[in-house]
């Protein structure tokens, strides 16, 4: 029986370090964001690429209708498509931190958290010549270190999101993206189909889609912005 009593107490301390403490701090801890300070503003995110074959089509729709946008970017993607990266900045949007490898914090040690960041940090200043200063985890799972190890940033999660990494979500994607609220709502989407979960062909669907929202949205005067590369401290502190 003493394997069953160790199986129960490794089971108990994984889930102390890992989903009880993802519940707490999204429930409790004001270190989250989940909303910009821009009242009848939308800041969309964008998360798990850069990809080759749809990051480019996703920044053209954002151009096309002089929208910006953050992107919450892989380190090791990073590495593979610069080119991608730089685009992003040249046209005025913000890039933050989404692990080096798109992995779970429930399952790294707080050593292998470090070196996510670290890694992740080291490539996004070296393609866009700035500091990174937001990080979202992937899946928004963090572990009993995630908050202390990442103090250096501000972590930004969603008011929003919509599951359109799957192709299934896709056909009343339009309607669920009308139906939310734009009281400083981050809107949390995906520019990459090849992460764990998701299908290959839905950040198709989704550009599709936010292309008709931008123009519903903008023809509604709804305002869209960016997490600002000050950081959302200061621009509450300015009233932005």
């Amino acid at each position: 029986m003493n394997w069953i009593y160790i199986t129960l107490l490794v089971l108990l301390m994984f889930s102390t370090y890992s989903i009880i403490s993802t519940v707490y701090i999204r429930k409790r801890n004001d270190r989250i964001t989940r909303r910009v300070n821009v009242p009848g503003a939308i800041a969309l995110t964008f998360d798990d690429g850069p990809d080759p074959m749809y990051t480019g089509q996703l920044l053209d729709v954002l151009s096309k209708h002089g929208v910006k946008a953050t992107f919450f970017v892989v380190g090791s993607k990073v590495e593979k498509y610069p080119e991608l990266v730089e685009r992003m900045k040249r046209e005025g949007h913000t890039i933050g931190i989404h692990h080096y490898t798109h992995v779970s914090s429930w399952f790294l040690t707080p050593f292998q958290l470090k070196k996510q960041l670290e890694q992740s940090h080291m490539v996004i200043e070296q393609v866009t010549l700035e500091r990174p200063i937001y990080y979202r985890p992937p899946w928004g799972h963090f572990n009993v270190f995630t908050l202390w190890l990442s103090r250096e940033y501000e972590v930004v999660l969603w008011s929003h999101i919509f599951q359109d990494w799957k192709v299934k979500n896709s056909g009343d994607l339009l309607e669920r993206m009308k139906e939310a609220d734009h009281d400083g709502s981050i809107f949390v989407l995906h520019d990459s189909g090849t992460t764990f979960g998701a299908d290959e062909k839905a950040p198709h669907y989704m550009i599709e889609s936010l292309d008709a929202f931008l123009e519903d949205a903008l023809k509604k005067q709804i305002r869209f912005t960016h997490l600002p590369n000050t950081g959302l401290k200061e621009q509450a502190v300015n009233g932005q």
